[in-house]
């Protein structure tokens, strides 16, 4: 791997959790601690990162930085796929969306829907949909993560179990062709298992970049799933899982407009 991928790797992972460890660096890509103190080195050179002792830490520029890089990745995709999902979505229902790039840009697809209860760990989704013809915005309660304005925690799982939706729709960090759905944070997967379990039907959104990285922490599996929405064909071992579980996989042109659907 070349030393720009695994350094765009180590801020990606800066971007779901707080600290890195050089050890569990070099574990998971494979090279010396020499090669991992190196790469730490250059980022922190380039003000990325914070260097600590076995390791390193974001800094809330750099978190903020990486999070307004996501969004710009994929951007016409991760539109249409938003578009496909607000078609499922009818007016005058509940529904709640966890963190994330991708549902951020579903918010703004369903900013025409009226009657909408929507629930949320994600202050920017909150604020997507202020002004607009939805009946009541919840934001959920707990300690918020400065770098993207997501509220993570047992403070926001346990305001979460409070409520029943008929509709979640939640992001991820990867897929496994096995049908895991997986991320990196502790914290935002315990937000939406949360998500997930207190709502009737269950969608995930993600663009076919996620079956191309890996993340240690399982969400859920596709039996728990009722939509996943995507932008490309997911490999054959997935869609074999989808079928096995009775998921629906819906499958979005990543590059046609949908304005006139």
């Amino acid at each position: 791997m070349h030393a720009n991928t695994r350094q765009d790797q180590i801020l990606e992972l800066l971007s779901t959790q707080d600290r890195v460890e050089v050890e569990d660096l070099a574990a998971r890509f494979g090279v010396s601690l020499q090669t991992i103190r190196t790469d730490l080195r250059d980022l922190s050179a380039r003000g990325a990162l914070s260097r600590v002792h076995g390791g390193a830490v974001r800094t809330a520029s750099a978190a903020n930085r990486a999070y307004a890089d996501r969004r710009k990745q994929n951007a016409k995709a991760k539109q249409n796929m938003a578009d496909a999902v607000a078609d499922i979505i009818p007016d005058n229902c509940s529904l709640a969306l966890n963190i994330g790039t991708s549902t951020e840009q579903t918010a703004r697809a369903l900013a025409g829907h009226r009657g909408l209860t929507v629930l949320s760990n994600n202050i920017n989704i909150i604020n997507i949909l202020m002004g607009g013809e939805i009946k009541d915005l919840i934001l959920v309660g707990g300690t918020i993560r400065q770098s993207d304005g997501a509220i993570v925690g047992e403070d926001a799982v346990e305001f979460i179990s409070r409520y029943k939706v008929d509709f979640a729709v939640i992001g991820a960090s990867a897929l496994d062709d096995d049908g895991a759905v997986l991320d990196h944070d502790a914290r935002e997967v315990s937000v939406a298992r949360a998500i997930l379990q207190n709502a009737r039907t269950k969608v995930l959104i993600c663009d076919g970049s996620k079956f191309e990285r890996s993340a240690p922490i399982r969400i859920c599996d596709l039996s728990d799933l009722d939509v996943v929405v995507t932008d490309r064909a997911p490999p054959q071992r997935f869609i074999k899982a989808a079928q096995a579980a009775g998921t629906r996989i819906l499958t979005v042109d990543p590059d046609e407009s949908r304005e006139n659907d």
